[in-house]
């Protein structure tokens, strides 16, 4: 929540940011959460040469430098290059270069109290690196970003895994879009492994969350692991929170349908983040049938009934969500979700709204040459009671997700196709080995 302003020649592509604005403290408070970002530096000098940068390092404040380079600190320089691997005779080289700097302090490797690091962007593509860097810094170490939680939260090692379980990274970015602090309540509709749980509760949030498939929930049926047939008495969603110690943090889940109104009527979550189920790799059913089922009293149902399921649209899982997270968030929360697209025929406007909620970002994570799905940010800013009942069909903002379950059919109409046409080149090359 902290303003910044990007430099003038600020280039949203390249691997290094300048930024202007930001105070120390707000700099370390930002990369104690950033999964994105790897480090973060006190800039004092820039160049696209090696002599421009040592213009501009001595055209740089003392006063700024002194404090840190006195006779009683200890430092260490670290040469960083982006998309090039220098040999260590050629690093040794370029940090002698810096013997116009006036550090006073000793060398310590091991355990400086400051670090010192520069760094050369050899720009973005790996088949055309120039011989010289496209541009150089030199700054003062401030903090590293989390990117660590990115392996030590791995599925691959998590206890409790499904054929959809989010990668450990994208759902610490979710954590971070959607704000989740110390003793929130988060919720997960479609929770699954509750992947999405275990990076919110990292951040010592209380988690909770609802699926409709009863195997998942409770940790039974085949396991999505290679090489074991069945999963194990400890694979549930309590067994991933308890193998990171955060299992206190853990509220409960249970099996319900999140297209059915179970939850009293009150703004309940701080946060709502999510992972619908696209048809793909993992069905979408809701509970109901077509036909005409005679429905005991009251809603009252035997203990081993089984309810019936049916097709549950992408276009009515995504108005349902929004609709439950306009009732069911606190004022400011936010919803994060994932919306599958068909990039040829993706517009803007096919992102649902709501009146109750802000579009705050859109993303694009690349799936394919013709899929692809959208990291989607909403924020609470309006009370459903504030906005008329037929409002949100005729207020101009709400648009609900007109896919339907194109998606899906576009997705295996394009499989059928490169299927089809690998077939058709495998069977010329045939005919080519048997002339």
């Amino acid at each position: 929540g902290k303003p910044f302003h990007p430099s003038g020649n600020f280039q949203e592509k390249s691997p290094f940011w300048c930024l202007d604005g930001l105070s120390e403290e707000n700099v370390r408070g930002v990369m104690a959460r950033s999964v994105c970002a790897k480090s973060a530096f006190e800039l004092w000098g820039h160049g696209h040469t090696h002599s421009e940068l040592r213009t501009s390092l001595l055209n740089y404040p003392s006063e700024n430098m002194s404090p840190f380079m006195h006779k009683d600190s200890t430092y260490r320089i670290n040469v960083y290059t982006f998309n090039k691997t220098l040999e260590f005779v050629d690093r040794i080289k370029r940090i002698d270069a810096l013997e116009y700097l006036s550090f006073e302090g000793a060398v310590s490797l091991k355990s400086p109290q400051h670090i010192f690091c520069l760094l050369e962007d050899y720009g973005t593509d790996p088949n055309d690196i120039p011989e010289h860097p496209n541009y150089i810094y030199f700054g003062r170490w401030i903090a590293d970003g989390q990117r660590e939680l990115i392996r030590s939260h791995s599925v691959k090692n998590r206890h409790f895994i499904g054929n959809t379980s989010m990668d450990a990274g994208l759902s610490f970015i979710m954590a971070n879009h959607a704000k989740v602090n110390e003793n929130d309540v988060v919720f997960d509709p479609f929770v699954g492994t509750g992947s999405l749980l275990v990076a919110c509760s990292h951040f010592r949030a209380y988690v909770c969350g609802t699926d409709i498939d009863y195997n998942t929930i409770h940790g039974r049926g085949r396991s999505s692991r290679t090489n074991q047939k069945w999963r194990g008495p400890d694979e549930n969603i309590r067994a991933n929170l308890r193998q990171y110690g955060t299992e206190e943090m853990y509220l409960d889940v249970m099996v319900s349908d999140a297209s059915k109104p179970v939850w009293r009527e009150a703004a309940l979550f701080d946060a709502i983040i999510t992972d619908p189920p696209y048809g793909i790799r993992e069905s979408t059913r809701r509970t109901g049938s077509h036909k005409d089922v005679t429905r005991p009293p009251d809603g009252i149902y035997l203990e081993s009934h089984v309810p019936v399921s049916q097709a549950y649209h992408l276009s009515d899982i995504f108005t349902d969500l929004l609709n439950f997270s306009a009732h069911h968030l606190v004022m400011g929360g936010r919803l994060v979700y994932w919306l599958p697209v068909y990039r040829p025929e993706y517009r803007e406007e096919t992102v649902p709204l709501h009146p109750c909620l802000r579009l705050v970002s859109n993303c694009e994570q690349t799936l394919s040459s013709h899929t692809s799905r959208r990291l989607i940010t909403m924020e609470k800013i309006k009370k459903p009671e504030e906005i008329d009942s037929l409002a949100p069909l005729a207020d101009p903002r709400f648009s609900p997700y007109q896919g339907h379950n194109a998606f899906r059919e576009k997705y295996f109409s394009g499989l059928n196709k490169r299927k089809s046409k690998r077939t058709q080149e495998s069977g010329r090359g045939g005919l080519k080995e048997t002339d």
